[in-house]
């Protein structure tokens, strides 16, 4: 692994990705997060591969076009679904410091 690029683990497989190192911390959590997201939809649909990874898209652009249309109303699932997002960002955030006690 050069400075500039960092290897990660999405749903079992191995990339490795350009990444500067002020943005490291923060791609963790989006490699997290996402892998998580994966895990997610591979249970609820059965989906792998290609067809997973279109599925998760299709999923989180849905969520990021939802939270910029300022005319959706609250929904309490959603709230929730969206606290252990939070809870899973924080876990891959927090997860290096628990090294350190």
């Amino acid at each position: 692994m050069s400075a500039n690029t960092l290897d990660i683990k999405i749903h079992g497989k191995e990339f490795r990705v350009a990444c500067a190192p002020e943005e490291k911390d923060d791609l963790l959590a989006v490699v997290a997060f996402l892998d998580w997201k994966m895990s997610e939809i591979a249970k609820q649909t059965k989906s792998s591969g290609e067809r997973l990874a279109v599925m998760t898209s299709l999923n989180l652009a849905h969520e990021l076009i939802s939270l910029k249309d300022p005319m959706s109303s609250f929904d309490a699932k959603d709230a929730k679904r969206r606290i252990a997002t939070m809870e899973a960002r924080l876990d891959a955030v927090l997860a290096p410091q628990e090294n350190l006690f």
